[in-house]
């Protein structure tokens, strides 16, 4: 939005030579709305001129700069986005200079979506020499905010569509370590489907699966386990490398099973704090799945099931599922419906 400044210099279209030749159309709201909104009035007589253009589709650079007034004003409206792009191809406008002025807009309305959309129409249109850019543009914007998903989005789309990849695994280790509850790095370094709240950890997945340089989740599945188990051991609270560790071996349960150091992790963590809620819900899953724990664990589990007022089920996993209904109250109808629902291989 202009400042006042701004708004006190601007001269009105009627006023404007350039556009004498053009009759604008008024906003029809039919002959008796209901609540009718209170346009500012630079802003109903702007887009009555718009209409005007639109309906004649008019593609000249009057028509683009009658756009960027348009958006200035509202950067919401698709309707004038999508008819500057029909003007910018029309005119055969350098789109780095149009890059540049989206570069200033966003940054202002760093979540509106139609920037976002009209930003990758850019990049698509220039090609793999844009992505370096849209990935330092998007890193400017999770400087600010690091859950921005349009961002999150649009990078990932520009990896997969244009390149940049050589980097981007540095990147989110650097993310990591400025705030390793982060939890959107942690997924560009895992597939969409986590909540809102756990971006981060979708980002260092996505780097691992989808990255043509790394060799594919298989080959760093050794080197991302270690690092995620160190995290969990700095932080047991933090949900995101939990998620993470079974994203590690998504689909493949089995190995899940048999890799003892996922087991142990959970074992570390019990004996510290028994009331982990990410540790017993693995530790559950684990049990699911057929996994056979050793002594020393079923002894952490014995002794949760003395401190707890937990089933007298003899099976584990029917302990587990008890305890997580005391230690987790705002879950505990789902984990009586996973105790009431446990496969007959669960221990």
């Amino acid at each position: 939005m202009s400042s006042s400044s701004d708004d006190d210099d601007r001269i009105p279209f009627s006023r404007r030579p350039e556009w004498s030749d053009v009759r604008p159309v008024p906003q029809d709201d039919g002959p008796h709305p209901v609540v009718p909104i209170a346009y500012r009035d630079d802003f109903r007589e702007t887009m009555d001129y718009f209409r005007a253009v639109y309906l004649a589709d008019e593609r000249s650079s009057r028509a683009l700069y009658l756009t960027t007034e348009a958006i200035e004003m509202n950067p919401g409206n698709y309707t004038v986005w999508h008819f500057r792009r029909l003007v910018l191809e029309a005119l055969n406008v350098d789109l780095h200079e149009e890059r540049d002025f989206i570069d200033q807009i966003a940054m202002r309305n760093p979540k509106n979506y139609q920037i976002w959309h009209h930003r990758r129409w850019i990049a698509e249109k220039l090609g793999p020499e844009a992505a370096d850019k849209e990935l330092e543009f998007t890193k400017r914007v999770l400087a600010y905010d690091a859950k921005n998903y349009h961002a999150w989005s649009h990078r990932q789309w520009v990896l997969q569509s244009l390149g940049g990849w050589e980097k981007e695994l540095d990147y989110c280790q650097k993310l990591l370590e400025d705030d390793i509850f982060n939890n959107s790095a942690w997924n560009q370094t895992f597939d969409f489907g986590l909540s809102y709240n756990q971006e981060y950890s979708k980002v260092r997945y996505f780097v691992i699966t989808r990255s043509p340089l790394l060799g594919g989740l298989q080959a760093m599945r050794d080197s991302e386990l270690s690092y995620t188990i160190e995290a969990i051991l700095a932080n047991p609270q933090n949900e995101s490398p939990w998620r993470y560790l079974q994203g590690l071996y998504k689909g493949d349960t089995d190995v899940l099973v048999s890799e003892n150091q996922v087991s142990e992790v959970c074992l570390k963590v019990l004996k510290i704090d028994h009331s982990c809620i990410f540790a017993l819900s693995l530790l559950l899953d684990l049990l699911c799945y057929g996994f056979q724990p050793s002594d020393e664990l079923k002894g952490v589990i014995e002794a949760l099931r003395k401190s707890e007022p937990a089933s007298s089920d003899d099976k584990l996993a029917s302990t587990i599922c008890s305890i997580l209904e005391i230690v987790d109250p705002m879950r505990s109808n789902y984990w009586a419906w996973r105790r009431s629902n446990l496969p007959s291989k669960a221990c």
